[in-house]
């Protein structure tokens, strides 16, 4: 009350000499680069996110777990219901403002508007051509659409905490009936598989391998990126890079691979399956960067979101953070590191589903879909303001160039104390998620600081591949002051530079 009194006899101070004071600005390095804003969700709705994008016009359209398909739109920001009765929509591709395609848990359906009255009225199937057996962990996810037209779904294993139905739809393998332990399991075609649906309408199996891949992209040269989801055969969660006819860790859907009727996959010898195996773009190791990776997207922006143009950001279920991935090819193989993007600032847990809406905010979709989590939708706005964050990291033949977003300030920036390197690995393996194998520190034995003072070269004791490299840096700052804040980077060493 003082204060609102002190201020007042200011401005009549101010006023009765003609000069009103200004309360003053805060400083730019105390003002965040990112807004998370709160979107309202409509009353009795319950609003588990699994689907997420923007129509042409700059409409919202979500998905939500209970069946509903509905439009937002963010100038008057009022809600409706444009499709009802889907089950568990985890997936939507948008085709026009009045068409949509929908990826639900019994099948890949075209929802359309023919009449114009703002609602759904077409419910058609796209594809149906795979199994299911009735478990709650079946779940779908996709999809996505390349240059030529083709599209791609997810098919994610049965849990071994939930039975199957006594009807099935396909063929059911009832050679596996029981034999799958505590492990995640495909009882029916092709539970565990990256799917391709052609433009002729074939459905095949494109790769196998996978537990949960809930998130799927295609880069600008159309590369298929999948993340999947830490578990059984899933030491910490990756980001794959997906190719068709590879094989990606996990053994549940080897059941259907031609050649393989009969055979029980976990009975193949673990070095059999983990030579088959692709490795990795970029792990995300577990407790330190992410618990449950979700959906990628690029910025594509062109600005518009900050610095980070072309990079990638992937949601996280368990933690209240966004993840942001840098990729480079080493000798034809993709791999890089992953850092915090955004942590807490009022972002909630459960970030399920990413989209970029045509001003360039990103919005996140939350659920919990009964595990840890949160729901609704927020909205992170770029505010223009300065950040000091490591921009890329790339591999050289001796270590590693960070890039950084400003000039640092050179003292601290040439200090080898400020960059605390640890390698380790995960093993391949059935048991549930995996320990840090071979933790050692990596001593930083020279540092080298761009003219610019942008760029830091480090030079490492040792590089091997097969490990992730994590960095944690120290008391950073840049040339105007401003501190860094994120100071954990981790890279995925597949392959050295030659």
């Amino acid at each position: 009350m003082k204060s609102g009194w002190f201020f007042l006899l200011l401005f009549l101070a101010g006023w009765l000499t003609g000069a009103v004071p200004v309360k003053p600005k805060p400083k730019p390095d105390t003002i965040p680069a990112y807004r998370v804003e709160s979107i309202p969700m409509p009353d009795n709705l319950v609003s588990e996110t699994g689907a997420l994008e923007f129509l042409p016009n700059g409409e919202l359209v979500a998905g939500f777990s209970r069946g509903e398909i509905m439009i937002y739109n963010p100038q008057t920001k009022q809600w409706r219901v444009f499709a009802h009765g889907l089950h568990d929509p985890l997936g939507i591709l948008v085709v026009s403002n009045s068409e949509i395609l929908v990826m639900q848990r019994p099948e890949l359906t075209r929802v359309k508007d023919t009449d114009g009255d703002g609602q759904a009225d077409l419910y058609e199937t796209v594809t149906d051509d795979f199994g299911i057996s009735g478990n709650f962990h079946e779940f779908n996810y996709g999809p996505v659409k390349d240059k030529q037209g083709n599209l791609f779904i997810a098919l994610n294993t049965a849990s071994p905490n939930g039975g199957i139905r006594p009807e099935v739809r396909g063929k059911l393998d009832s050679t596996m009936l029981g034999k799958y332990g505590r492990q995640m399991f495909s009882l029916v075609p092709y539970r565990g598989w990256i799917m391709k649906l052609t433009p002729a309408g074939k459905l095949s199996p494109y790769a196998s391998g996978f537990r949960s891949p809930n998130g799927l992209v295609l880069d600008g040269e159309g590369n298929l990126l999948v993340t999947d989801n830490q578990g059984d055969w899933v030491g910490t969660s990756p980001l794959y890079e997906v190719q068709e006819g590879k094989f990606y860790g996990h053994p549940a859907g080897l059941v259907w691979q031609q050649g393989r009727a009969g055979q029980n996959p976990y009975e193949i010898p673990i070095a059999e399956l983990d030579k088959a195996r692709v490795r990795a773009a970029v792990l995300f190791p577990h407790n330190i960067m992410a618990n449950s990776v979700t959906q990628p997207v690029f910025d594509n922006t062109g600005g518009k979101f900050g610095p980070f143009g072309g990079q990638l950001l992937v949601g996280e279920m368990n933690q209240e953070r966004i993840v942001r991935v840098m990729l480079e090819r080493v000798n034809g193989t993709l791999q890089g590191a992953c850092t915090p993007f955004l942590d807490g600032q009022g972002l909630r847990k459960g970030n399920n589903r990413l989209a970029f809406a045509p001003d360039g905010s990103l919005w996140v979709g939350q659920s919990d879909h009964g595990w840890a989590g949160d729901e609704g939708i927020q909205r992170i706005v770029f505010t223009g303001q300065p950040l000091l964050d490591i921009y890329q990291m790339n591999l050289t033949s001796t270590g590693f160039d960070l890039t950084f977003t400003q000039p640092l300030e050179a003292a601290t920036a040439s200090n080898p104390d400020n960059y605390k390197f640890k390698h380790y690995f995960y093993q391949y393996q059935a048991k549930y998620g995996s320990d840090q194998f071979d933790v050692q520190n990596i001593p930083v034995t020279a540092v080298k600081v761009s003219a610019d003072r942008k760029r830091v070269s480090l030079t490492l004791g040792t590089l091997k591949p097969g490990y992730i490299y994590e960095l944690r840096l120290g008391s950073l700052a840049s040339s105007t002051g401003q501190v860094l804040t994120n100071k954990t980077i981790c890279y995925t060493l597949n392959q050295l530079k030659n």
